[in-house]
């Protein structure tokens, strides 16, 4: 789910998938951040080669938010999964 902000899209919430039993549910933004940042847990973007690890960007004193981080690079590859 994308909120609209005044100037840019933001994550609201995302769908996942546990490869590891194949569960699926949905995530806060908050709740994906908490899952990177203090469980240190992996999340990424696509499957195989195509994948894109999700980070936690912190714009203090904005609330932190994920985004998807390739190749050293900051990158939007979020915005570009099918909206729900």
């Amino acid at each position: 789910m994308v909120e609209r902000g005044t100037l840019h899209e933001h994550i609201a919430s995302v769908r996942w998938i546990d490869p590891g039993d194949n569960k699926t549910g949905e995530s806060s933004r908050a709740g994906m951040v908490e899952f990177v940042e203090v469980k240190k847990g992996r999340a990424v973007v696509g499957t195989g080669k195509e994948q894109v690890e999700v980070g936690v960007v912190d714009p203090s004193p904005k609330p932190k938010y994920i985004r998807t981080h390739a190749d050293g690079k900051w990158t939007n590859n979020l915005l570009s999964l099918p909206r729900y």
